[in-house]
């Protein structure tokens, strides 16, 4: 097991069985040193070599410029940007548009194990009348879940990695089709990946038209994201939440930039300064929540001091904001790490509560593991 499994950091040698092999360091050098960040590049060169991506975001003198993220690629001809699916080709960008994305979608009966759950109206009576069907589950409906295949991030720990395998591929879908697989019994759309981010204008205008043609009748628009697009369409995004009653599903992945930076590869600071943008817009509507925010408990990374950070932050912009803490299982280049323990889970809700948020909880205590 993971857990039984020692790793020293290669910069202070204390040992640990939540040293990730990949880094090789610990969350103290992390947050302390400058050079232990060289640890996480190479994980990263590591890891995005390995299915022939782009190491860093492209910054080709006299290239095309990409604005839809904060990695903000500069292109030459022929080069993809850090997603991979944008690219320049004779002087313009290609790839992903408005009405072509490489996306696929399933339907998942209600209630699901949504990141929002225990606040949305698929699950509570939040939003009644007006935004669910019912006071409770909505038995019988179900959510048309979107998962475009390309991401703005490089995460380490990424559970849906496979997406990688298809971010190459020619194959795409239209916002038409998407827009046409909504059915009677569908409730909600939500968006995730990947991430939506890259490819933005797509389920934008997929999520218009699906509204424009079911006008009148219970359709929620939710995104789960890492937060870090053009602002401009966040605004956009936020827009077709509020008025359809979804939500805005952030991941906070760590507050320290050195740790965020190991652990996805790009800053956070687009991605909290999007969170504080659309926080300002919580108390338009309330009910149900418009923004929610989640953090992956990883062992050994995120531990109670980024999440004291992070919920600190949170209650700044509204302690009624809901926080969903979630346990990590081991997965991609971070297979070594154990599960986040119930102990870990425990202490970093405390920590989150005392920073003064009311509405926390474990999104998924059945993955918690023992303690280490």
């Amino acid at each position: 097991m993971a857990a039984d499994r020692m790793a020293k950091c290669q910069f202070c040698g204390v040992e640990s069985a939540t040293i990730s092999s990949v880094l090789g360091c610990c969350a103290a050098c992390l947050r302390a040193r400058p050079e232990a960040r060289e640890a996480g590049a190479r994980a990263h060169a590591l890891s995005r070599r390995a299915f022939g991506f782009p190491v860093a975001p492209p910054r080709s003198e006299g290239g095309i410029e990409c604005k839809l993220c904060q990695n903000e690629c500069v292109l030459a001809d022929c080069e993809r940007g850090f997603c991979v699916v944008r690219r320049s080709e004779a002087g313009r960008l290609a790839g992903p548009s408005a009405d072509a994305a490489h996306v696929s979608w399933y339907y998942d009966p209600l209630p699901t194990n949504c990141v929002a759950s225990w606040v949305c109206p698929a699950e509570t009576d939040a939003g009644y009348p007006q935004f669910t069907h019912c006071r409770g589950p909505e038995y019988g409906c179900k959510n048309l879940a979107v998962f475009y295949h390309a991401c703005s991030f490089d995460c380490l720990f990424c559970q849906n990695w496979h997406y990688r395998l298809e971010a190459k591929s020619e194959r795409t879908r239209t916002a038409q089709e998407l827009a046409q697989a909504v059915d009677p019994r569908t409730s909600c759309i939500c968006y995730f990946g990947g991430d939506p981010t890259p490819q933005l204008p797509h389920a934008l205008r997929a999520s218009r038209l699906a509204l424009e043609t079911n006008k009148g009748r219970i359709l929620r628009i939710c995104w789960e994201t890492n937060g870090c697009m053009n602002p401009a369409l966040l605004d956009e995004m936020v827009e077709l939440s509020i008025i359809s009653g979804g939500c805005v599903k952030f991941d906070l992945k760590a507050w320290n930039e050195g740790i965020h930076l190991a652990l996805t590869g790009v800053s956070n600071r687009r991605t909290l300064d999007n969170f504080r943008r659309a926080a300002r817009r919580f108390s338009e509507r309330p009910d149900p929540p418009l923004l929610v925010a989640s953090t992956l408990l990883v062992p050994g990374y995120v531990d109670e001091e980024e999440v004291s950070e992070i919920a600190r932050f949170i209650a700044s912009l509204g302690a009624e904001i809901p926080y969903s803490l979630l346990g990590f299982h081991p997965d991609f280049y971070m297979h070594d790490l154990p599960t986040t323990s119930r102990r870990h889970a425990e202490r970093c809700i405390a920590a989150a509560q005392s920073a003064g948020l009311r509405n926390v909880r474990i999104g998924n205590p059945h993955v918690l593991g023992p303690d280490y």
